[in-house]
């Protein structure tokens, strides 16, 4: 059998002792409460991210422009104005320059969009002249009847491929059909033609 238990000290004879002087009759209730808020670094992540896709589309916006500006500046709609109706105006305005001497037009379209930048012209102008004379001696007239065939190279460039009647330079009523092969170039809202060779030979007269 167990002996007697030891008196509890917090327990008298009079019942519980009272707490020390100073201390709480009970014990503090904490109550722990979890933050309604994100901690600080999410939202300058956010930041971050919000910026660099401000910086990005700045950059599309950009580069959207200048690819605009340049087509523009180089061509643009070549489907409204670089077609088979503009192309034969082109070639027959190159041709009636022949024709008629014009040795300035011959030049501007045989420099191919670059004469503006070209400071001495007089080899242009005297081969301008050759090529004049040559087509005066064989033809007295031309006129371009159909445009066979264009391969647009891009946007502003293409090669045609047209039919034309000639009048020989000795006189006489237009004679049969020939063709030829011009490459094109539309800058600013005008054609030149580059370049023109016949394909097929002149008829004999």
């Amino acid at each position: 059998m167990a002996g007697p238990h030891p008196p509890n000290p917090a327990v008298g004879a009079d019942g519980p002792l009272p707490y020390p002087e100073g201390m709480p009759d009970e014990a503090p209730q904490y109550e722990f409460r979890a933050s309604t808020q994100p901690p600080a670094y999410p939202k300058r992540r956010r930041r971050r991210l919000l910026i660099s896709l401000l910086a990005a589309l700045t950059v599309v916006a950009a580069i959207t422009a200048a690819i605009v500006y340049g087509v523009r500046t180089n061509g643009a709609n070549t489907g409204a104005t670089f077609n088979e109706r503009s192309a034969k105006t082109a070639i027959q305005g190159y041709l009636d320059a022949l024709q008629h001497h014009d040795i300035d037009t011959i030049v501007r379209n045989a420099l191919c969009g670059i004469y503006d930048g070209v400071q001495d012209k007089r080899s242009d102008q005297a081969l301008a002249k050759l090529n004049s004379e040559a087509f005066r001696k064989q033809y007295s007239r031309t006129e371009v009847t159909s445009i066979d065939k264009i391969v647009y190279w891009s946007q502003y460039q293409a090669q045609v491929l047209f039919s034309m009647r000639v009048t020989p330079a000795t006189g006489g009523a237009p004679h049969g059909e020939i063709q030829g092969l011009a490459q094109l170039l539309f800058q600013r809202g005008q054609i030149l033609v580059c370049s023109y060779v016949v394909r097929t030979p002149p008829p004999m007269y």
